[in-house]
């Protein structure tokens, strides 16, 4: 599933080619994909808007609409595992996965191209809450980057919790965002075992968790995100930052610190790759406030 760095990959390439552009219309292929309103409401309100601005908030990517000079809503989509845009022209081959053509001023044609069919939009009304639509941003916790991403919020939130620390950082109330694969990264690079209850950590532990996600998270954009599956930006090439992580998708590989093989296991249905030696676990550590 695209995660952070991914979904912020395909929103700067989304920016550079679609803003200021005039939707002409489009084609629903697959109904399912369209949330609210129904297909055909939501195209003739896409029709004649220009996007004024892309923003991603977790893992869900709004678009600020503007017909004329009045606000036109907001257009939301949500990649979920498999959904990818591509920016191409409409003479292009439709894929077998295509889910919706949107045609912009120019010749150039936005593709919503999802495999599993799980990818969703929606279109909000400018005069409603995007919330009241799009009702997953409510249940969102802060951004990595943003200012109240804090040690001290980690370290309260974390406190109240006994679920494995990997568990509740994929958990996108407590930090929105992170998902399996910059999960492990920053437990690595913060050098705490994915398994250890969430009330153990310490302060100090907590203030390595919160630098190591903000650095993982940087890196990965830096580096277009992560292809381990089907990730592509808007212009099919692949994300590069899989080939320099630390420990995920590395099973039986040795640690690029100190050698040890990568270790994986399962927590709460969901992968976890780790080194036992630069990641030790210890029912011991101090609880120290």
């Amino acid at each position: 599933m695209p995660e952070l760095p991914e979904v912020e990959t395909v929103r700067r390439g989304l920016a550079q080619q679609t803003l200021q552009r005039t939707c002409m219309g489009g084609e629903v292929l697959l109904a399912r994909t369209i949330a609210a309103p129904d297909s055909d409401q939501f195209l003739a309100a896409l029709e004649q808007t220009q996007i004024q601005e892309w923003q991603r908030r977790g893992k869900y990517l709004l678009a600020n609409l503007q017909q004329g000079d009045r606000p036109a809503g907001t257009w939301g989509v949500h990649l979920r595992m498999t959904g990818q845009f591509f920016w191409t022209t409409p003479e292009t081959p439709i894929t077998k996965h295509t889910r919706v053509r949107l045609q912009f001023e120019g010749a150039r044609e936005l593709r919503f191209i999802d495999i599993r069919s799980f990818g969703q939009m929606w279109w909000v009304p400018p005069d409603r809450p995007v919330e009241s639509v799009i009702t997953g941003l409510a249940k969102l916790g802060p951004e990595p980057f943003a200012p109240e991403f804090t040690a001290r919020y980690l370290h309260s939130k974390l406190q109240r919790s006994q679920r494995p620390i990997k568990t509740a950082l994929l958990d996108q109330a407590l930090v929105a965002g992170i998902g399996n694969i910059y999960a492990d990264e920053s437990l690595f690079l913060s050098g705490i075992h994915p398994t250890i209850p969430s009330d153990r950590l310490t302060k100090v532990q907590v203030e390595k968790l919160r630098e190591a996600i903000v650095e993982v998270l940087t890196v990965s954009i830096g580096a277009g995100g992560t292809t381990f599956s089907d990730f592509r930006d808007l212009t099919g090439v692949n994300g590069n930052y899989g080939g320099q992580a630390w420990v995920y998708g590395r099973k039986d590989q040795l640690c690029r610190v100190c050698g040890t093989p990568i270790q994986k296991l399962k927590l709460a249905g969901r992968s976890s790759h780790f080194c036992p030696n630069c990641q030790p676990y210890s029912s011991m550590r101090s609880r120290a406030k």
